[in-house]
């Protein structure tokens, strides 16, 4: 029994554990959205998630630990991110002619997103400095946090508001744009990643590559826009 703790203190220790926690995490919680045939309520990330810091809390493994191993896949997030290059080059034309449209589109739902997250937890009583973590909460994580800490707020809680959005957003966004009947790629696409960025881009991919290429696109754009107008109009309202 020592030598089965002994190997697991070693084990849970090392930088190739978490990392091979992380990925199988992942491919579980993948497995079971395809068992349920894809059902949005049972996202791989928020499963994986889930996994995750059930094993962390499980071992008392701090996060830093844990950090170690999974920095690995964390790299591999700049080469993801710029390999939606490719369906968006292919989806080109498309683009270009949905230009005026996207623009409008993308100025509309940065705003509103970052206006409906002030406004309801204004509502609720939130502080300036929560107020400021909740607003770029439907940007990239990098760029949200950098916002975040340049308005007042707090980085690590904007980090936890970005990944819930996303993860909402994935799951629920497709149900809502089914709701309103709304079924061209490109517009789904540029709701799921104007509004939840990164995992509404991958949720996008799985409907087709042209909701995958805007949504790509407008995860890029929204956070663009958000950097460049969210502190101008914290400026003049706070």
């Amino acid at each position: 029994m020592t030598g089965l703790q002994d190997s697991w203190v070693y084990l849970s220790s090392t930088p190739l554990f978490h990392l091979t926690l992380t990925l199988i995490a992942f491919q579980a919680g993948d497995v079971l959205s395809r068992r349920f045939n894809g059902t949005p309520l049972l996202n791989p990330v928020l499963i994986g998630v889930l996994i995750v810091v059930a094993v962390l809390l499980l071992t008392g493994t701090s996060y830093a630990t844990y950090f170690e191993g999974a920095q690995f896949v964390h790299f591999l997030l700049g080469p993801a991110t710029v390999a939606l290059a490719v369906p968006l080059y292919r989806q080109f034309a498309l683009v270009r002619r949905s230009a005026l449209a996207l623009a409008a589109a993308l100025l509309a739902g940065s705003a509103s997103a970052v206006v409906a997250a002030v406004g309801l937890g204004h509502v609720l009583g939130a502080n300036e400095a929560l107020l400021a973590s909740l607003a770029p909460k439907s940007v990239t994580a990098p760029v949200a946090m950098g916002i975040a800490e340049q308005i007042g707020g707090v980085p690590s809680l904007t980090a936890v508001l970005v990944l819930a959005t996303g993860i909402t957003g994935a799951m629920f966004g497709p149900l809502l744009l089914d709701l309103l009947k709304i079924r061209a790629p490109e517009a789904r696409g540029l709701a799921l990643g104007t509004a939840s960025h990164g995992i509404g881009t991958a949720r996008a991919l799985q409907d087709s590559e042209a909701a995958g290429a805007f949504s790509g696109l407008a995860m890029g754009l929204n956070a663009l826009a958000t950097a460049l107008l969210l502190p101008i109009f914290w400026a003049i309202a706070f």
